[in-house]
């Protein structure tokens, strides 16, 4: 058994490559806490499962479990023990329009209310993989923002940067990074205009703050085919594109992931 990357750190996208001795008809892992799903590939001859680190994660050493059922039926079962360290990550200060951190009574309702369709459309991530290769950028621009930034909005720490930052003008092309299923794509309070894909195995990928839609939920979609047009729409502070790569409800560092060297 391998994975990518070699070094794991809390935020780490995580590939786990597995080779079994015999012939195995169906695995599965379980890892922090996670049901890790795999899949096998017949070019590798290897069984694939993509997991991930939150950023709460302490340091340490954990136990990925795997069990397996042969041809004949007989159950096999293996652990690996694999450290995570941790990672450093800076703090930035960010001023943006303050009904982004006091929304009024009726801002509140519509938060709540996309909080519920959000939480729907989160629960409902396809076990298979339906990515293949490499994860590829969104645009070709400047990093502006990374993973991981703690932010203090108008002197108030609010949130840490769950995503990866583009400088792009609005009205740019934005490409989806992998195969997959557009689950969401409407305008959100703090998101904007947000499309989601959902690539299998519980991951899915965020683009934010988008000005145009170019597809529609329930839409296949091909790695770098165009989703949406970039903008500045929502909890902005400009014109950019915020993407975003979340695994069974943590985010985890895309630039991790477009890293990945992908069966």
């Amino acid at each position: 058994m391998h994975w990518q990357p070699l070094r794991i750190v809390n935020g780490s996208p995580v590939l786990f490559q597995v080779t079994t001795p015999g012939s195995v008809e169906s695995l599965s892992g379980k890892w922090i806490e996670h049901d890790v799903a795999f899949s096998f590939d017949s070019r590798s001859k290897t069984w694939i499962g993509f997991a991930g680190v939150s950023l709460d994660t302490a340091p340490g050493r954990y136990g990925l479990t795997l069990t397996g059922k042969t041809g004949n039926g007989q159950d096999i079962s293996f652990q690996r023990d694999i450290a995570v360290g941790k990672a450093r990550y800076r703090k930035i200060a960010v001023s943006v329009p303050r009904q982004f951190t006091e929304p009024s009574p009726e801002q509140q309702q519509e938060i709540k209310q996309e909080e519920t369709l959000k939480k729907d459309v989160f629960s409902r991530t396809n076990p298979q993989k339906e990515w293949s290769g490499n994860f590829s950028a969104p645009a070709i621009a400047p990093i502006t923002g990374v993973f991981g930034t703690e932010r203090i909005f108008n002197g108030q720490v609010q949130s840490v940067h769950q995503g990866l930052d583009y400088g792009v003008p609005s009205g740019t092309a934005v490409a989806a990074l992998n195969r997959g299923l557009v689950v969401l794509a409407r305008p959100l309070f703090f998101e904007g205009n947000c499309v989601v894909l959902d690539h299998g195995q519980g991951l899915l990928t965020l683009y934010m703050h988008l000005s145009k839609f170019e597809v529609k939920e329930g839409d296949q979609v091909i790695r770098g085919q165009e989703i949406a047009l970039s903008g500045g729409t929502g909890r902005a502070t400009g014109p950019h594109l915020h993407v975003a790569v979340r695994w069974q409800g943590i985010y985890l560092d895309p630039a991790k992931l477009l890293s990945l060297k992908l069966p």
